[in-house]
């Protein structure tokens, strides 16, 4: 496969990511409500709702050519500013079941792989 279709295909599956995972938040707010870290001032729907917003939003950005750079910058930004949900999640999942800890324990890790693939579709977006 040539290099620019490889690139526009990796970043349309990020942008698709994102979006999945913007539209949960309005799918399934109470998922998310329960990991929001309850220092942030608010209610927790309203982090719910504007995380998936931004989600949506960062999703459309790497969709398009365009802005292509600058949402997969956004990407890597929003990447590290969930990660506090993560830890939370992973905290408050401490004596659940192993295939909850797992799941929870999971999400932390994973976030390098996200950020690091959102940082190259930027490097490869003009």
């Amino acid at each position: 496969m040539e290099p620019n279709r490889s690139r526009a295909r990796s970043a349309l599956a990020l942008a698709a990511l994102l979006g999945l995972a913007g539209a949960t938040h309005f799918n399934r707010p109470k998922y998310y409500d329960a990991i929001v870290p309850r220092a942030l001032p608010g209610t927790p729907r309203q982090w719910t709702y504007a995380s998936g917003a931004a989600e949506l939003a960062v999703a459309a950005a790497v969709a398009t050519p365009r802005t292509r750079r600058l949402g997969a910058l956004a990407a890597v930004a929003l990447f590290v500013a969930v990660f506090p949900a993560n830890v939370k999640m992973a905290l408050d999942f401490r004596d659940k079941s192993p295939k909850a800890r797992a799941l929870a324990y999971g999400r932390l890790p994973l976030q390098i792989p996200l950020v690091a693939w959102a940082w190259k579709v930027a490097k490869a977006s003009p």
